[in-house]
């Protein structure tokens, strides 16, 4: 996916202004596709993100015999139950993924058949053992490089047990591995966090009828029951949409609409944060479907203000820091991040990422610690040549830093960009007034 390095040159923006609807979200899609297979039944799912990442799974499933169809506008997902999965005749390649990956190890632990994972460059640097070894303690047989830490994978399943798993970190792609080994164990699988990761996963499986409770720091799934196909529609995924609210924030004389967007409790740190910081952001139209709120978000320039953040905010906003940072680079004062090392384990190390680039555009001072960054903010950036490093959030970050620079800026690689967000530049230049 990366082997073709594909540059860009991203121009000031005098305005953003306009309505837009942007693509389905990436976790409730991966998660579409995952229940949808494991379900009796049809299951039928719109606004499906068309993004590589979603892809990555939609083949892995192919491939142990589910039937997928896709017109472009509908995923079609014959169920095949919790049994039916075939054993692959090859390796699953999860891509760049990882949620596809590090979901799929806890989904074939409860297999009977022998499977193998792998991907990218990148996702075989990312870290598996927060997934591997509590799936062991549950009973899979998990074989990779670095002892078990790192892909490929190889996954020999089946006769799993439940455990009460107390997780060291707020993962959402650690609980949710747990919840699908869960619905293949004998016993309760309970994981508690020490704060609520994203609860798409609880959502989606109460929506197929899953046997489980929620309590107000984890989740108990009991294995067994069958899961019902059922119609899905897929909200905007707001970590897309993050790109857009800090563009309309940060360019004087923007007024934005960006309708249909998942505001999921669990994920509105972005908003939180950007409101904190002095932001004009109202949610209209407030709403529920397929079982997770729903709102279309009106964004309007502000003079904002560098604050601090930290605590329970951050897993709610982990995915948003890239686009966090460029806010903080144009606020008025000092921004401090802390509590985030985990962006240091991302598709690439985001803070050193950001904090690199953002010196490169001309930012004020910025200090990377172990677990964040503090970010002195300037009146304008000024531009010039910058490096995505082949993730995707740092190369749309820096393509709305761009809007603010007094120069255009150069972007080495934004083929990433495909991963999760297909058609960002063309929406990014419709609503951009130059």
């Amino acid at each position: 996916m990366h082997e073709q390095a594909q540059p860009i040159s991203v121009l000031p923006a005098r305005a953003v202004r306009g309505e837009l609807a942007i693509p389905g979200d990436k976790s409730i899609s991966h998660r579409s596709i995952m229940l949808g297979a494991l379900a009796q039944g049809t299951s039928r799912i719109t606004n499906f993100l068309r993004g590589e990442d979603n892809f990555s799974t939609m083949k892995a499933f192919r491939a142990m015999g589910v039937p997928i169809e896709d017109d472009g506008q509908t995923i079609i997902v014959h169920g095949v139950g919790l049994h039916g999965l075939k054993e692959p005749g090859d390796v699953l390649d999860c891509g760049n993924s990882g949620t596809t990956i590090r979901l799929m190890t806890g989904l074939l632990s409860g297999q009977s058949f022998f499977s193998v994972l792998t991907g990218d460059q990148y996702l075989r640097k990312r870290p598996m053992k927060r997934v591997v070894e509590p799936l062991a303690r549950m009973g899979a047989r998990i074989a990779g490089r670095g002892g078990g830490t790192l892909a490929p994978l190889a996954i020999t399943g089946g006769n799993l047990t439940g455990i009460d798993y107390q997780s060291p970190i707020a993962s959402a792609q650690v609980k949710s591995a747990l919840m699908l080994a869960g619905l293949y164990a004998s016993g309760e699988t309970r994981v508690t966090e020490p704060s609520l990761s994203r609860d798409h996963s609880e959502r989606m499986f109460t929506f197929f009828g899953a046997d489980l409770d929620r309590s107000s720091h984890g989740v108990t799934v009991r294995g067994g029951r069958e899961l019902q196909g059922q119609e899905i529609c897929v909200p905007g995924d707001i970590s897309s949409a993050a790109f857009f609210l800090v563009a309309a924030l940060i360019v004087p004389g923007s007024e934005l609409l960006i309708r249909n967007v998942g505001v999921n409790p669990t994920r509105t740190g972005v908003i939180d944060i950007l409101q904190a910081m002095g932001g004009d952001i109202t949610l209209q139209d407030q709403r529920e479907v397929s079982g997770e709120p729903v709102a279309d978000l009106l964004v309007r320039s502000s003079r904002l203000k560098g604050v601090e953040i930290g605590g329970d905010v951050v897993p709610r906003a982990i995915d948003e820091f890239p686009a966090i940072c460029v806010a903080a680079a144009v606020a008025e004062g000092t921004t401090t991040i802390k509590d985030a090392k985990e962006l240091r384990v991302k598709e690439t190390d985001r803070i050193a990422a950001m904090a690199a680039n953002l010196r490169i555009v001309g930012a004020g001072q910025i200090d990377e610690t172990e677990d964040g960054m503090i970010i002195q903010g300037v009146e304008s950036l000024s531009g010039g040549s910058v490096t995505s490093y082949g993730d995707h959030r740092i190369a749309m970050s820096l393509s709305v830093a761009a809007l603010v620079c007094r120069h255009q800026v150069e972007i080495d690689d934004v083929a990433c960009v495909a991963t999760s967000f297909p058609g960002f530049y063309e929406l990014l230049d419709r609503v951009s007034v130059r």
